[in-house]
């Protein structure tokens, strides 16, 4: 049953709402996936903050023009879903990209993140760079590094003294240690 104008009028508010509070929108081409895909990655990207809708093109444009990004989608670009990331920008793209990969199914379409608007080639370069949380333990690792190195530095001597210790102790007509 085809939706009345209200429906459609109300369906525009939420699209614009959810445009406005993302902090990143992905669009994509999902044709050839699953509902048992779709339905895996809606549970993935729903644990991490992100939501995936499928609506209309000509519905989706309109949202886009009631809120201030720079970007429309052509109603005849053929069918869209809409990758909406509400609290990490780039964890739930790399999902997305991952699935689409996985499925050799789908494209990327455009994007924005931080009111910017990236093409296909960006989003999947963004995608393929290492997440927030990986580079902060590369961070820490290279920080605490040194650190050990110092202790193994300062543990050595003291190891080389007890070791001295303990042959000089042998020599002497003690009994080794095990």
């Amino acid at each position: 049953m085809p939706k009345t104008r209200l429906q459609k009028e109300e369906t525009v508010q939420i699209l614009a709402d959810k445009l406005k509070r993302a902090k990143s929108v992905v669009f994509t081409d999902y044709q050839g996936l699953t509902m048992n895909q779709l339905s895996q990655l809606r549970n993935q990207l729903r644990d991490q903050g992100a939501e995936f809708s499928v609506t209309k093109n000509s519905l989706l444009d309109l949202a886009l023009k009631n809120t201030s990004l720079p970007i429309s989608i052509e109603p005849t670009s053929g069918p869209t879903a809409t990758l909406f990331s509400y609290e990490d920008e780039i964890t739930p793209i790399k999902s997305l990209v991952k699935t689409l990969k996985d499925a050799s199914i789908g494209k990327i379409k455009t994007g924005i993140i931080d009111g910017e608007v990236y093409d296909a080639l960006s989003i999947t370069r963004l995608a393929n760079l290492p997440s927030k949380l990986e580079l902060q333990a590369t961070v820490v690792r290279s920080l605490a590094s040194p650190l050990y190195g110092i202790v193994g530095v300062l543990s050595a001597n003291i190891r080389n003294l007890l070791y001295a210790v303990d042959q000089i102790r042998i020599k002497r007509g003690g009994e080794a240690q095990a």
